[in-house]
């Protein structure tokens, strides 16, 4: 290794402990000099010695490193010990901290600097966000966590040993590819959820519409719908985050068209974006004018975010879905499949979203995939108006509805001359 290159892997070696050193250094700055067992000059040091021990090693065997980094593990044990007995409290984040700055500031000379470095400020990071990560950690529930741990386990464990082709004579079943779409609206849903859950309760409507939207419109625009009921005079107010969870919904069908089949884009992204655009423009419109109220923050009624029992509900959803879709474009040919987009479209509109998006890349017109998510976005919008009056106020469903068409007239023109 040449000598510029090893003074260079020696200084990022050095300065990673010292990384650790700031942030351990000031995290335990009220400790009288001499009752800590490591600062920033030890955490420095600890880095350092790490790269010069590698440096040996590249001469001397891998043995003298492990050997070094035994030695130092020791010591470093060793005296968090005695801080811990002194302080009367007990805490292996420093021992772990000071390992890791010597191994980090091995491989800084031994491997790939870049990667050395990010492993340094990942690490770092952790350490000192240590306050909000414990009070991010209280606030969960343990539905919260187990939701975490199936979408886990969807994505890593059940995905890999699905079969990745068609099961059904018709060739549109594939497990690997309905999985993989269920995986993605539950991540939508649950990052919709925490959304909620973070910013709802204390900042206001227009971020619950937005969260709702994103989490469940359908939900939201029920929520909004009854506190019309129970608050007339807020009913351009609720109308406008209506209107605005809407517009999520539109930008997620755009999202997962997007991933479901990016060339399918150039036909709905240019409809759905203006429309979108107009609904939550109309939705701030509606909100302003109604001007400041006093009302209950809204609490929009989501229950787990997800369980496994939901997820191959929403799987065999997605499945019967692709495969009527697949015989409608088949048998019926574009009557069938907008009919069944429209029918689909009034309670979900992802599934259906995902089945054109699929059928798209071979066995369906691509303007007809474009045109049936339309149809879909267009019932799934115009119910929000109808659940608006029905549970709400015939008001809020008109409101609703009206700025609802607007929307989706402009939408369709984007269509019409997308399109032709």
């Amino acid at each position: 290794m040449p000598i510029d290159s090893q003074f260079e892997r020696l200084a990022i070696a050095l300065a990673i402990g010292l990384l650790f050193g700031l942030e351990r250094g000031w995290s335990l700055r009220e400790v009288p000099e001499g009752k800590r067992a490591a600062g920033l000059r030890t955490y420095g040091l600890s880095g350092l010695l790490g790269g010069i021990s590698a440096l040996v090693a590249s001469t001397a065997g891998a043995i003298f490193l492990s050997f070094a980094f035994l030695t130092f593990g020791l010591i470093t044990a060793a005296f968090q010990y005695l801080e811990a007995r002194t302080e009367q409290g007990f805490s292996v984040t420093g021992t772990v901290a000071g390992l890791l700055a010597f191994l980090l500031g091995a491989y800084a000379v031994l491997g790939e600097m870049s990667v050395a470095i990010a492993s340094a400020a990942a690490a770092t990071a952790m350490l000192a966000f240590k306050q909000p990560l414990h009070a991010w950690l209280k606030m969960l529930t343990w539905p919260e966590i187990r939701a975490f741990v199936i979408l886990v386990v969807m994505t890593a464990l059940i995905a890999p040993i699905l079969p990745d082709k068609a099961i059904d004579p018709w060739n549109a079943i594939n497990p690997t590819e309905i999985w993989r779409f269920t995986i993605l609206l539950a991540a939508v849903s649950f990052l919709g959820y925490f959304a909620i859950r973070i910013f709802g309760e204390r900042a206001g409507l227009i971020v619950s519409a937005l969260a709702g939207g994103l989490a469940s419109s359908t939900a939201a625009a029920l929520t909004f719908a009854k506190m019309a009921r129970a608050h007339p005079d807020a009913c351009w107010l609720l109308s406008g985050a209506t209107l605005m969870s809407c517009a999520v919904m539109m930008a997620r069908v755009i999202v997962v068209v997007g991933i479901a089949n990016p060339s399918l884009l150039g036909l709905i992204m240019l409809p759905l974006a203006i429309s979108g655009s107009v609904i939550l423009i109309l939705g701030a419109i509606f909100i302003l004018r109604a001007g400041k109220r006093n009302m209950e923050r809204p609490q929009i009624a989501m229950t787990s975010p997800l369980e496994l029992g939901t997820a191959l509900k929403l799987a065999g959803l997605i499945a019967g879905v692709m495969l009527v879709s697949k015989l409608a474009a088949q048998f019926s040919g574009p009557a069938g499949v907008f009919g069944l987009s429209a029918i689909s479209g009034l309670a979900d509109v992802d599934a259906i979203s995902l089945s054109l998006s699929q059928l798209s890349k071979g066995a369906l017109d691509p303007q007809i995939a474009a045109i049936g998510i339309g149809l879909a976005v267009t019932a799934n919008t115009l119910t929000k108006s109808l659940l608006g009056a029905l549970t709400g106020s015939p008001k809020h469903g008109l409101i609703v509805g009206a700025g609802s068409a607007v929307a989706l007239i402009t939408a369709g023109g984007a269509l019409f001359l997308t399109i032709g």
